[in-house]
């Protein structure tokens, strides 16, 4: 039962360490490039802590249109370690027990895990729409000298809708 124990807590240890690397606050700015080749600017900025028993992933987008509109989005996501290595599961709402798990994506809310691959990070979104179709986003951030390379990515039913590539300077 011992041996049980502490194989348990060293793989969480060892699944904590991961994310060392990537703990920080980063910003940088890009142009969103949409499917029709249009280009919308952008200022991002992403907040990755180390939590007693995952992480958590901030980020905040501020869209600049043409009209001189400013549309400013926050999310903030819980990281828990799930019985994969390296795959961690999203802790977004409580459930009646009060354990943290994931949204529904059948009711219209996103679906959200991430993973940790050699020196990248991806978050992934899936978001199942009213009638079956979905929208999946992937947020990959690997880290770089000074900071992280950040590729997002929208695909609408398996079509790319949109794109951007920047760099993000570590704070």
């Amino acid at each position: 039962m011992a041996l049980l124990l502490w194989t348990a807590f060293a793989t969480l240890q060892v699944r904590a360490a991961d994310i060392a690397p990537f703990v920080g606050d980063y910003i940088g700015s890009a142009n969103l490039v949409e499917k029709d080749g249009t280009e919308t600017p952008r200022d991002m900025s992403v907040s990755i802590k180390e939590l007693k028993n995952g992480f958590n992933v901030s980020w905040t987008t501020t869209t600049y249109r043409g009209d001189g509109r400013v549309k400013e989005q926050k999310f903030s996501v819980d990281f828990l370690p799930s019985e994969r290595s390296d795959v961690f599961s999203a802790a977004m709402k409580r459930n009646v027990f009060g354990h943290e798990v994931p949204l529904d994506p059948m009711q219209g809310e996103p679906f959200v895990w991430g993973r940790i691959e050699g020196d990248t990070m991806t978050v992934f979104s899936l978001f199942i729409g009213e009638t079956g179709d979905y929208e999946l986003q992937q947020y990959d951030r690997t880290l770089a000298e000074g900071g992280l390379d950040l590729s997002f990515s929208r695909f609408r039913n398996g079509v790319k809708s949109r794109s951007v590539e920047t760099f993000l300077q570590k704070q």
